[in-house]
């Protein structure tokens, strides 16, 4: 995507949001908050024109950013640090832009080398009072062996099709998985899953089945069995939105102006 503008100026910006409080990241029909919505108005305040911003993910409602990168273009540069800071004047509290800077009007936040997405889930018999909004409660013991046992089939160039959402419009299901795995983190387990892109719902999918597994329902095999019998119908339940964040967005070359 180049520039809308001949001689326009294009920045890349990294934000960190609570998506329970937008539907979503992508923008909608009028009087819906989404978090595109609320960056592009501010940025339209700041640069005295229509700004387009350009995300890496689109994340669903209730989805949650750590290390979203998005880019847009101005016909009115400034200092990245001015746009940050005036940004996060702007913006809603619930977004915050930890980062703005200058790049050139070859990149394209999209075309990123891959996404890293990490699901929140808290095995324990009482829920969290402070974190029910960003954790997933499960009120019991998950074997964490199992769930890594079977996760390490999701690894590598696969049909995703047991994972992806009836109303996903990718053309292919075919993703390239480079890391699935469970990490003890505290109290809670972190699902981590990094992949070059990613099926609509496939990690809240994988998240909701992989758990099967943690409680001793299903077994590795019936796992395996169902992720390359590609039908949806056949997985487990998809897992709520509210543990997933998009934590990581990676680019092949660095990201340098002339």
């Amino acid at each position: 995507m180049s520039s809308a503008w001949p001689g326009a100026t294009r920045y890349r910006l990294t934000l960190e949001y609570d998506g329970g409080r937008f539907f979503g990241w992508q923008r909608q029909e009028p009087g819906t908050r989404t978090v595109q919505g609320v960056v592009e108005e501010a940025l339209t305040r700041l640069c005295g024109h229509p700004v387009l911003l350009v995300g890496a993910g689109r994340t669903d409602t209730g989805v949650h950013a750590l290390g979203q990168v998005a880019h847009f273009d101005t016909l009115k540069p400034r200092e990245p640090e001015v746009f940050r800071r005036a940004l996060n004047v702007l913006t809603p509290p619930e977004v915050t832009i930890l980062d703005a800077a200058l790049v050139p009007s070859v990149f394209n936040a999209r075309r990123a080398a891959w996404r890293e997405y990490r699901y929140r889930v808290l095995p324990r018999r009482a829920a969290s009072a402070l974190e029910r909004d960003r954790v997933w409660h499960h009120p019991g013991a998950l074997d964490l062996d199992a769930m890594n046992r079977a996760a390490r089939y999701l690894v590598g160039k696969h049909d995703f099709s047991a994972f992806r959402s009836a109303n996903c419009q990718s053309l292919t299901p075919v993703r390239e998985v480079h890391r699935a795995e469970w990490i003890p983190m505290g109290e809670e387990i972190h699902f981590v899953i990094r992949a070059n892109a990613f099926l609509y719902h496939m990690v809240r999918n994988i998240v909701g089945t992989l758990v099967l597994t943690g409680r001793g329902k299903w077994s590795e095999e019936r796992f395996v069995t169902v992720f390359t019998g590609l039908d949806r119908r056949a997985a487990g339940p998809m897992a709520p939105a509210h543990g997933l964040y998009l934590s990581q967005v990676h680019y092949q070359t660095a990201i340098t102006l002339p």
